[in-house]
Order: structure tokens, then sequence, then C-alpha cells
């Protein structure tokens, strides 16, 4: 009879943490889903319009009146578009760099990596 309950134990224990496993697993898929699904909605113009054009001016061309006091780059030099690096361009946004502001704390890491990806596509 003892060795019956331990058996009987032990399968519980296994069933359990099979149905953990599985739900674990699904929970973790779920939450993937849902960071590919809002990395998709991110649109990187409306967040450039937002956060960069008052300097870099709507066309990334830095033809505004801030962008002459603030010194701001002209983001579709192609010059500068072949020097600088994908990385050195998610660190602007994110730290800022020089009267650029720090965009780190105020944007997720995906509207970053969006707003990157459009700088590059203002190369001329």
């Amino acid at each position: 009879m003892r060795r019956t309950m331990i058996k009987l134990a032990a399968l519980c224990v296994a069933i359990f943490a099979l149905a953990y496993s599985h739900a674990s697993a699904q929970k973790n898929q779920n939450a993937k889903q849902t960071t590919r699904e809002s990395a998709q909605k991110i649109d990187a113009g409306k967040l450039f319009a937002k956060n960069c054009a008052t300097c870099h001016g709507n066309d990334g061309r830095a033809k505004t009146f801030k962008a002459k006091f603030n010194h701001a780059r002209d983001l579709t030099d192609p010059a500068w578009q072949s020097e600088a690096s994908d990385e050195r361009i998610v660190n602007s946004i994110t730290n800022g760099r020089e009267r650029m502001p720090k965009f780190g704390q105020k944007l997720s890491r995906e509207e970053i990596g969006s707003l990157a990806a459009y700088v590059r596509g203002l190369k001329k």
C-alpha cells in the first residue's frame, strides 16, 4: 500500500511538472508574439516627426531654424550615412549627442531601432 501511494505521488508530481512546463512555454511564446506585433506596429515616420523633426526637419536635411541654432546633423548627407554605423545611430538616439537629447528613457528599444532604420532610409 505504501509503495502504491509513493508511486501515485510521484506520478502526480510528474504530471504537475509537465503541465507547468507546457504553460510556461506557452506564456513565453505569447510574450514573443506580442513583442513582434508591437514592433511591427511602430510607425517610425510618426516617431521621427514627433521627436526628431523639430531639429532635423521633416525630410532629415536639418534646414530648420532650430537645426541651425543647435547644429543638428543633416541625416541625408551621403558621407555621414556611409561613415556612421547602425550602432552609432542607435547610441546617439539612446544616449544623446552634444545638444541632442537622450531618448533612451522615453522610447523603447524597438522604437529606437525603428528610428535608426528610418534614419538609414533618409539617405539620398
